[in-house]
């Protein structure tokens, strides 16, 4: 037996049998939902419903936009949850994104009447949504090459 095999002996320390797990740290996230608020009642119970939510560091509602942003330390589903228990209304998470992410914004799938100024809905998420928003700029051509809107698009007829 060596020294250093002698020094690990004296010096080893037995693991402890009630050793406490570690806990998985939650990420840092931004929860986004769309919840409808007519007044600034509305505006304040749903501010109130997720200030006091452990982990939760920064929210804020646009009543314009009838949106809650909350930044945090949180589960995107225990905040979801908890607006709803507490408020008592319908809200779902975000479901728009700006115009200038998707390619072809106006596409039948994309382009939602109900969405804020400059927001169309998500077509990356939504599997439902219609596949000309997705589309490459190749498939668009075929597509409009027989539009009526442009009377130059097919010089065959």
């Amino acid at each position: 037996m060596g020294f250093l095999d002698y020094i690990a002996d004296v010096c080893y320390v037995p693991p402890r049998s009630d050793s406490k797990k570690f806990k998985k740290r939650k990420q840092l996230q931004t929860v986004e939902i769309k919840i409808k608020m007519d007044c600034e009642g509305c505006v304040r119970r749903v501010r109130k419903s997720v200030e006091g939510m452990k982990g939760a560091t920064q929210v804020e509602v646009e009543p314009k936009q009838n949106k809650l942003t909350v930044i945090g330390y949180v589960d995107p589903g225990k905040v979801l949850r908890r607006v709803r228990h507490r408020t008592g209304k319908v809200c779902d998470f975000w479901p728009y994104v700006p115009y200038d992410i998707v390619d072809h914004p106006y596409a039948p799938g994309a382009y939602d009447k109900k969405a804020p100024p400059g927001y169309v809905r998500n077509v990356f998420q939504d599997p439902q949504t219609s596949a000309l928003a997705r589309a490459s700029s190749t498939e668009v051509k075929y597509t409009t090459a027989f539009s009526d809107d442009n009377p130059y698009a097919c010089t065959v007829m």
